[in-house]
């Protein structure tokens, strides 16, 4: 235990004044409601007491109290909103007040007092109301430190998330301004601590003997005549001390304390005490002095993660401490200097050679033509010019009374440059260029630090977007828009997922899924798992059997993530949706007149869990204009918000939102809450249906000599019974040519499906081979086939192939006119079979051989 004697001969002369101290019980670690005590003698407050709404926002309702001998005695335990009243004024208009003399309870109107809102602008949580004991006011210091307290029982009222019921906040938030007190008893040298205190020395409470010197003999000897000098009685006066000091503690730790102090001089022969507050953050105003302000920095440096958060760092910490009209910012790049934060941000309150490169935001800086900023970041060295000295004229603008330019180092060379200026003449002390040399030293390692974060968070941004998709479908019948935000917090990639898969022209698929933990193995599962399952879907297979094979495929990575996951399929047409979840959570439905729903669906394990689990399917249908739900837990579910809780608030969210604009309906279910503790995903589809009902026909074709023709008769009979006439001949072609080339190039069935939806004619031809057509390489004047799909993709709008459980689907749309009226020229369409042949051509190419070129021939049958 690093003790120093010198220290300990310092406080030999505090000792002889307590003579006999050693027959008085030594005081121990102070319980919270004697440290609340402290600082309500620290900052001259008779009473604390804290008003919160009740649940309809009329009255403001007491949630605790603290004073010396009050209680509760007299204080209101209501106070009307709209009544007249300091309290009610200050919440109303979300306003600090600071009275002279106002009537408070039954408390006399000589002593001031002070109402100071809790919480931020259009979301107050109550009021911290302080009566003090003095008729003088509050000071700066008091006041300062009273609006740090306001602050921190905010953040536990926050914290608490139903303001109705609050835990008793004064002595949490205290807590948590992590403040040391104690009092000091001059007749003895005894000193009264709390636990706060002893743990920024570094002392255990077992350790300590309540003896002044076992506090001061941690100082560093330098700081100790100064600590002293608040200590001894032949020195004090009235009011509030002051004092930075430092001390080593045990572990050999150097650090700083703030001490705010004041004498409370004690009547009826009573003994003096000096009760004091302790920190080492700035939880206190901050000093003028130089030694507060480069500690203030070091701290909120420590805090700033990105270059835009150490940007606002330097601004507080030089221009108006420093009384400065501008401040200027630049990091190094790449051998460029491109400006973070230029202070004022207005263009017009820079030179015109720095208006000149102005771009969207913020200029890079014209480094070529400051040759000033070059020698100084070759140098390495602070420059400072006063009012009439020659620089550059680029620079001459920012600071025409004077001008400080900052490099800013870091171990591995120069990371930016700051620049400092002054309108009307600046002189330069000594104190303020060793603060400005201090800030330069500081901001370089910062800066360098901030910007390796921002690369980190950039390129876990890029990883992330590069695993999700770009944009959703367009889908007939419906609008479906998806959020993703990632965790504020640690590496901002993480396992949500979403996709919208186009199934057909009426199906299409909606899943959401959560794989464990936050890292690039998460990101990769994740990435892995929203392929998996949508190669799984457009293989046509039911929503079951496809988280089923998803969940075999996690199993079998042997991976020790687990994922959760929801997949709807939905039939655009009718409005049937098919849910599964597999460890996620339930879907929220929104209904055509506004009311919300958690769909019951019928859940399985987590994929990843059991190779073998099942997964049941649960039927829902859904109206035109009700809206669909999928989200993760990050959205609904934190430390302070329960999973009930959260799902409750998004269903009212939803039911308040408006469904005519989906995008800013998801925007409403995410609200406006900065900090998150994970990422959240959310997917919402608003089910239209269609204004236009397609018209189908299917037919089997069987595999005989005329299967061909019978096909062709089936098209014709049907285009007639819908009114087509000019493109007839053109779908006639193209679906010989497409059941000629299923039937050549297949085995097993063949199914031809068409559908009249506006203007469009699809026709699919459905068979059991999974090779995709394909077309010939060349096709010569000699070839006596190939050239069928060359004739349906010049006839069609568009055409493809897709995959579908036991074969392949190869589709065609065309435009049509619209029908003339008229009669029907022909009934229903009906299903002919004959046999038909099947095989391959000759070069193993599915195109259209003298098969087809035969099967034209019995257009005139048709």
């Amino acid at each position: 235990m690093p003790h120093y004697g010198g220290a300990r001969a310092a406080v030999s002369g505090l000792r002889a004044l307590g003579a006999g101290a050693q027959d008085v019980g030594l005081p121990r670690p102070a319980s919270e409601p004697t440290v609340r005590e402290r600082v309500l003698a620290f900052t001259g407050a008779a009473l604390l007491a804290v008003y919160v709404p009740n649940e309809g926002g009329r009255h403001l309702r007491l949630v605790e109290s603290a004073g010396t001998g009050t209680g509760r005695d007299g204080l209101p335990e209501r106070i009307p909103v709209s009544g007249d009243s300091p309290v009610a004024d200050a919440f109303r208009v979300g306003r600090q007040l600071w009275l002279s003399s106002a009537a408070f309870a039954s408390r006399p109107a000589d002593g001031p007092l002070a109402v100071l809102p809790l919480g931020a602008a259009g979301g107050w949580l109550g009021c911290l109301v302080v009566v003090g004991d003095s008729v003088d006011g509050f000071g700066a210091e008091q006041r300062d430190f009273l609006e740090q307290y306001a602050e921190a029982i905010s953040g536990r009222l926050r914290g608490e998330g139903d303001t109705s019921t609050p835990e008793p906040p004064l002595d949490p938030a205290l807590r948590s301004m992590r403040v040391g007190s104690f009092v000091l008893v001059l007749s003895t040298g005894l000193v009264e601590s709390d636990a706060t205190l002893l743990e920024l020395v570094g002392i255990s409470e077992d350790d300590f003997d309540g003896k002044s010197d076992a506090l001061l003999s941690y100082t560093v000897p330098e700081d100790l005549p100064s600590l002293m000098s608040v200590l001894e009685p032949s020195s004090q006066v009235g009011g509030l001390r002051e004092l930075e000091f430092r001390i080593r503690r045990p572990s050999g730790e150097l650090c700083w304390l703030h001490l705010v102090c004041r004498v409370l001089r004690e009547v009826d022969d009573g003994p003096d005490r000096v009760v004091g507050l302790v920190t080492a953050a700035p939880v206190l105003r901050q000093s003028a002095s130089d030694v507060a302000r480069v500690q203030w920095l070091t701290a909120a440096l420590d805090d700033a993660t990105t270059v835009r958060d150490v940007s606002g760092v330097v601004v507080a910490a030089l221009r108006e401490p420093l009384g400065a009209d501008r401040v200027a910012l630049a990091e190094l790049v790449d051998g460029r200097l491109a400006v973070t934060v230029l202070d004022p941000p207005g263009a017009g309150a820079w030179p015109e050679l720095w208006r000149s490169e102005w771009r969207s935001e913020w200029p890079d800086a014209p480094v070529g033509a400051l040759s000033t900023l070059q020698a100084v970041l070759r140098d390495g060295r602070m420059r400072l010019w006063s009012a009439g000295a020659a620089i550059d004229p680029g620079l001459m603008g920012i600071g025409p009374g004077g001008l400080a330019v900052l490099p800013l180092r870091a171990k591995t060379g120069v990371a930016g440059v700051c620049l400092v200026g002054w309108d009307e003449p600046h002189e330069f002390g000594p104190e303020e260029r060793s603060l400005l040399t201090a800030t330069a030293g500081l901001v370089g390692q910062a800066l360098k630090r901030a910007r390796a974060y921002d690369a980190e968070q950039e390129l876990a941004t890029m990883l992330q977007r590069s695993l999700l998709p770009r944009r959703l479908p367009e889908l007939p019948g419906g609008t479906a828009v998806a959020r993703y935000l990632p965790a504020q917090r640690g590496l901002q990639v993480g396992g949500d997922w979403y996709d919208v898969i186009a199934l057909s022209e009426r199906r299409v698929a909606l899943v959401i899924g959560d794989v464990q933990g936050h890292s690039a193995g998460a990101a990769t599962i994740m990435g892995q798992m929203r392929t998996a399952v949508r190669a799984y879907a457009v293989e046509g297979h039911p929503p079951d059997v496809v988280v089923a094979h998803a969940n075999r495929l996690l199993v079998g990575m042997e991976t020790d993530l687990f994922a959760t996951c929801c997949y709807v399929e939905l039939d655009m047409e009718e409005g049937n949706a098919l849910f599964v979840r597999a460890g996620h959570l339930s879907p929220l439905l929104r209904h055509p007149d506004g009311s919300t729903e958690e769909v019951a669906v019928e859940g399985g394990l987590p994929l990843g869990i059991v190779a073998d689990a099942e997964f049941p399917l649960t039927a829902v249908a859904l109206s035109p204009g009700a809206v669909l739900a999928l989200v993760t837990d990050g959205l609904v579910e934190s430390a302070a918000l329960h999973l009930d809780e959260g799902m409750r608030r998004t269903a009212e969210a939803l039911a308040a939102a408006d469904p005519s604009d989906p995008g800013r309906m998801a925007d409403a279910l995410l609200g406006e809450d900065g900090r998150r503790e994970d990422d959240v995903a959310l997917l919402l589809l608003r089910y239209d249906g269609m204004k236009v009902r397609p018209v189908r026909a299917g037919w089997v074709v069987w595999r005989l000599p005329d299967a061909v023709m019978h096909a062709r008769r089936f098209t014709a009979r049907t285009l007639r019974s819908w009114k087509v006439g000019e493109e007839a001949d053109t779908v006639l072609l193209i679906v010989s040519e497409l059941v000629t080339n299923a039937l050549v190039h297949t085995q097993g069935a063949v199914r031809l499906d068409l559908t009249h939806a506006g203007d469009r004619i699809r026709v699919t031809v459905t068979d059991s081979s999974p090779r995709s057509p394909a077309k010939p390489v060349i096709v010569d004047w000699e070839s006596t086939g190939g050239r069928g799909l060359f004739l349906v993709e010049a006839m069609s709008v568009s055409w493809g192939s897709v995959p579908v459980g036991g074969g392949k689907q190869v589709w065609s749309e065309l435009v049509v006119a619209p029908p003339e009226p008229g009669p029907l020229d022909d009934g229903p369409a009906q299903h002919d079979a004959g046999p038909g042949r099947e095989g391959a051509g000759p070069d193993g190419t599915e195109g259209a051989g003298k098969e087809t070129q035969g099967a034209r021939k019995g257009i005139k049958g048709v």
